[in-house]
């Protein structure tokens, strides 16, 4: 169904201001199904929890439930505002809302490959965020980029959320059809780059999304010992998913790794050449999700943590994601701490590396002491109004870091290595790529040499890439890998526990 649509008789018109921007709506359509697109997020899942898809009738009526009568203020309630998630379109309307613009991270590097005659797309399928890329496979040059928001984000920001969602009535239907519709449109407008033929789509994600793309039951992901179908690779033609693209190609999803260590890390270990590399390496992901891979061309370990949410803004009392209106960065100038601001205007919230930040000063300022207690009794750390960040914020920072500093650990335990024995580690997805790296091992994220630490960018797109041109089933390299559940390894809990405070000052 087609809920956003060109002007017809029965649509209802929808004005979002300041955006400037009219739609046409099918009457009955709940704006969160809507106004995702247009930067207004549903971190709750659309349950009307979190207030964060606060919008303003400027104009005509959004329907008030008793959900919002709950959840609003008289004073918000008389002033206009309505929780995006609980109303439905009946009528015209003109909505205030703030002006989100998203930076979504994409690959610009181009592959060296054998030459092939025709057209390949790669595709990052992530939680909150896709990336698609044309490429000539005659020489490996990018023909056209298009990225997007997750569709499936409304459902749910965070992947358990998701997951809940689709064990709902209808629920894995719902976002199963959302993200295939999506991506055969985005597929389609890439198309229109070259009429040479479109030989093969390549598609990694992570384990929730790889399931829900592909019709898989979510259920063994929502209760330990969190097992997925792990069977090879998904290959379907075009048609099979409602996909009308010339040629009708293979459509071609990576297999995952085992427990919520997902196809895009599988991408990751092609992009950095873990798989063939003599050295020891170590690949980090920091997305929605927390992965940790370190191997080399014998031997691979993997396993992953529940680290993304907070590094993502999820979960933290003021937590947006890096978009229009976050504070993305904090220095210590003369003494007090100083803010960048995306889109340079008036703050809104603070990102997962504004986060990061944010603790790193608070704790050179002696504002934050190494168990992460705030000093002087201050129940709040004030940032720039009316942004600040509490007691609880700093505890899931904590929870997040110390899930990755045991989960490097404990897999350079179970290799028998040192940190010392590692020679680069790769720091991959947008959080990763992005993070003041200072400030990250001022807080105990990252607890390697300077020297070895690289922002790799977009793996996951750039290994997808990488496989377009492979015609093995990657049964060589699956069979080095070995995943770890963290939480069945008898000295993670005592590990993570050393890993929740923060270095003392003194230890920079």
């Amino acid at each position: 169904m087609r809920l956003v649509s060109d002007v017809k008789k029965s649509s209802i018109e929808i004005r979002l201001e300041p955006l400037g921007k009219t739609i046409h709506v099918e009457s009955g359509v709940f704006l969160k199904n809507v106004l995702w697109d247009f930067g207004v997020e549903f971190p709750c899942g659309g349950e009307g929890l979190c207030k964060r898809c606060l919008v303003k009738v400027v104009n005509g009526n959004l329907e008030l439930n008793d959900v919002q009568r709950r959840k609003l203020t008289k004073e918000e309630i008389d002033n206009g505002f309505r929780l995006a998630c609980q109303c439905r379109i009946l009528e015209p309307a003109t909505l205030e809302l703030a002006q989100f613009e998203t930076t979504i991270l994409v690959d610009e590097m181009g592959i060296q490959a054998k030459s092939v005659e025709g057209l390949g797309v790669a595709i990052d399928l992530g939680t909150t965020t896709l990336v698609a890329q044309l490429l000539d496979m005659r020489n490996g040059n990018i023909l056209g980029v298009r990225s997007a928001l997750n569709p499936q984000a409304p459902h749910g920001a965070d992947i358990m959320s998701r997951i809940n969602f689709a064990l709902s009535e209808n629920g894995a239907a719902t976002l199963r059809n959302l993200i295939r519709e999506k991506l055969g449109a985005m597929i389609g407008e890439l198309l229109t780059e070259s009429s040479l033929p479109l030989l093969k789509i390549i598609i990694v994600g992570n384990t929730a999304m790889h399931h829900l793309f592909n019709g898989i039951d979510v259920l063994p992901l929502s209760r330990y010992p969190f097992q997925p179908l792990r069977d090879g690779e998904f290959v379907w033609k075009a048609s099979d998913l409602d996909w009308n693209l010339r040629d009708n190609p293979d459509v071609i999803f990576l297999p995952c790794l085992g427990g919520f260590v997902g196809s895009d890390l599988l991408a990751g270990i092609l992009a950095v050449g873990m798989s063939e590399s003599d050295d020891t390496i170590g690949l980090i992901d920091l997305g929605t999700n927390g992965e940790v891979v370190i191997g080399n061309k014998r031997r691979i370990l993997c396993s992953s943590t529940a680290a993304g949410p907070a590094f993502e803004g999820a979960r933290i009392s003021q937590g947006m994601r890096a978009s229009t209106g976050a504070i993305s960065k904090v220095t210590i100038r003369d003494g007090r701490m100083a803010y960048e601001i995306i889109g340079n205007g008036s703050p809104k919230g603070i990102c997962g590396s504004g986060l990061v930040d944010a603790v790193a000063c608070g704790l050179e300022l002696d504002q934050i002491a190494s168990s992460g207690r705030l000093s002087d009794s201050r129940k709040i750390l004030e940032l720039m109004p009316p942004v600040s960040i509490t007691q609880n914020d700093i505890r899931e920072l904590q929870l997040a870091k110390a899930a990755i500093a045991a989960g490097a650990e404990i897999l350079l335990k179970r290799m028998s290595l040192q940190k010392s024995d590692l020679q680069k580690v790769h720091l991959a997805g947008a959080f990763g790529n992005y993070i003041n790296l200072s400030s990250a091992k001022r807080i105990g994220l990252l607890n390697f040499d300077d020297s070895i630490l690289v922002q790799s960018g977009n793996t996951a797109l750039r290994g997808a890439k990488l496989a377009l041109f492979r015609e093995d089933n990657y049964d060589e390299i699956l069979r080095k890998i070995e995943h770890i559940p963290l939480a069945a390894d008898p000295e993670f809990q005592d590990i993570f526990v050393d890993q929740m405070s923060f270095p003392p000052t003194t230890d920079r």
